[in-house]
């Protein structure tokens, strides 16, 4: 296992500076100089040259680039053009929004679609099966905004049962976080359980092909048994790489719920840090992103072999 692990985070390291590189030349192909964003329309050409000077864009692209990157790596991801706060705790104070969101969606996906998912497979082509395929397949075709739109609509205006715009931190009330969360988490929850659904269907009925539950079945277990001490573990080993996959994803993409959502996260400051052509946040957001993505996928392969013996570390 130590050696495994040691061969996945090597590996990741050029992953990593690829996708660097990549975010660096993206950000200088925007149109636009940071230092005349920073000074304003009013400022003089002298002031917006010493600026420069000041920020290194007046040397080579080459250099600029290891410049900034020798800074990320001793955890300097520069100050935001916008509010000059430090981009690393800006980010992370959003991040911490963002993946209280996430990971809770990913837990109760994971708790509702797998089970859904393991139980049609058991009934496959019985009504139970083509029901849950069904609502998988229905989940599956609707965009998260606009679910998350007719939740807001149904509870928030409707009923009146939950806020519908702002956000209270857990570190100051955490009964009213829990409470302003809910629609964005139930959102992502029902957007997330089809692929999930459909994943544990179809590898449960792989599973349920093999001689060891054909064995277990001949010994006389009840059908429960077989299911949860002998096919479970298998059936979720590749469902488990999609939750990983989900999760990067989700993180990845979270904007759109949290502009539905009015949530101060690490999507919506990627969003707004874009309009504002605050360039130091947006590298910082997106190569952050890139970051948590890779460490994702790392958790994800490290515990594959604990779920499927056929695989070894």
């Amino acid at each position: 296992m130590g050696k495994f692990l040691i061969t996945r985070m090597l590996s990741a390291i050029p992953t990593m500076i690829i996708v660097s590189l990549t975010i660096f030349v993206l950000m200088r192909m925007i149109p636009g100089d940071p230092a005349s964003l920073m000074l304003g329309d009013l400022a003089q050409p002298g002031q917006i040259e010493a600026m420069r000077q000041r920020m290194g864009l007046d040397q080579p692209v080459v250099i600029q680039y290891l410049v900034w990157l020798g800074n990320v790596l001793t955890g300097d991801f520069g100050n935001s053009i916008s509010t000059g706060q430090k981009v690393l705790s800006l980010i992370w104070d959003r991040f911490l929004v963002s993946g209280s969101i996430v990971f809770a969606a990913i837990v109760f996906a994971t708790i509702i679609a797998v089970p859904a998912g393991m139980m049609a497979a058991w009934r496959q082509d019985k009504l139970t099966d083509v029901s849950v395929v069904a609502i998988a397949t229905m989940l599956l075709s609707i965009p998260s905004f606009w679910l998350g739109l007719m939740l807001l609509m149904i509870f928030g205006l409707w009923l009146g049962w939950l806020p519908i715009v702002g956000y209270v931190p857990f570190s100051r009330d955490f009964v009213s976080a829990l409470v302003y969360i809910i629609l964005p988490v139930v959102t992502l929850v029902l957007v997330e359980s089809g692929s999930l659904v459909r994943m544990a269907r179809a590898s449960t009925i792989e599973v349920t092909r093999l001689e060891y539950i054909t064995h277990a079945r001949a010994k006389g277990l009840s059908e429960p048994a077989v299911m949860w001490r002998h096919a479970f573990k298998n059936a979720f080993a590749p469902t488990w790489t999609l939750i990983g996959l989900i999760l990067g994803s989700l993180l990845a993409n979270i904007a759109v719920i949290e502009t539905v959502f009015t949530i101060p996260g690490l999507g919506r400051l990627l969003v707004d840090s874009i309009y504002a052509r605050d360039y130091p946040v947006v590298q910082g957001c997106m190569l952050y992103i890139a970051f948590m993505y890779v460490v994702v996928n790392l958790i994800v392969d490290l515990v594959y072999p604990l779920l499927d013996p056929r695989v070894t570390a």
